[in-house]
């Protein structure tokens, strides 16, 4: 694979709660020089980014974006005012996390209507709008429930399953690729984070069927591959 191929695969992310204005310049900077996919920063941020993205980088790339990160448990108001306020800020894509203690107790008809009714609020606002939601598979209790996470993620109307938030107790593996497949084939795409670092990580997961790493390490698996 070569670097043009693979830069569109990568989200260049900083998610640190420590992140300043520098920070978030440079992810864009690097996303516009890189050819990156998107720059990833906080909903902070998301307003700045877009301003000098136009008046210093003036070339457009994406911005995007994670809601109720990372935890997943704000109330669904809370979440839902949250995506659409990144979306009227200038967001291109936001990945929410879903509340996964819903999930690991079974309480599905609570976790798919919170999924549905963000999809619904978000599409309203820009229909365009990429939205994922994120399983953070290192809490799920038992393996049916990250395949019944996917199903209705896909049924919820999303673009995307995320795997992991890269804020967890563990980030993305294969077998947690595996089972989304088996559950939803390639019905809907698959984007994972979480301590994906080289480039022998991201060609296994894009082999697996990945189409989207969020990394903080973008520019240093693009010059491996150098």
């Amino acid at each position: 694979m070569d670097q043009r191929t693979l830069v569109k695969f990568l989200d260049f992310a900083n998610h640190h709660a420590d992140a300043s204005y520098d920070d978030i310049e440079f992810v864009c900077d690097r996303v516009a020089k890189y050819g990156f996919n998107a720059a990833f920063v906080n909903p902070f941020y998301v307003p700045s980014a877009q301003k000098y993205v136009q008046e210093a980088i003036k070339k457009k790339i994406k911005i995007g974006t994670a809601i109720s990160f990372p935890l997943g448990q704000e109330t669904l108001g809370i979440k839902i005012a949250s995506s659409v306020e990144a979306v009227k800020n200038g967001a291109d894509e936001i990945d929410v996390s879903t509340n996964m203690g819903l999930l690991n107790f079974g309480q599905d008809g609570l976790y798919l209507e919170e999924l549905k009714q963000i999809i619904n609020e978000v599409k309203n606002q820009r229909k365009e709008m990429v939205v994922k939601f994120i399983i953070e598979t290192g809490l799920v209790l038992f393996e049916d429930r990250i395949k019944a996470a996917a199903e209705m993620i896909l049924q919820s109307g999303a673009d995307f399953v995320k795997i992991c938030s890269g804020m967890g107790p563990r980030g993305a593996s294969l077998k947690d690729v595996e089972l989304v497949k088996n559950a939803v084939g390639d019905k809907i795409k698959i984007k994972v984070a979480g301590g994906i670092d080289t480039l022998k990580e991201a060609l296994d997961f894009l082999n697996a069927g990945v189409s989207r790493i969020g990394t903080s390490k973008a520019i240093e698996i693009i010059k491996e591959l150098r």
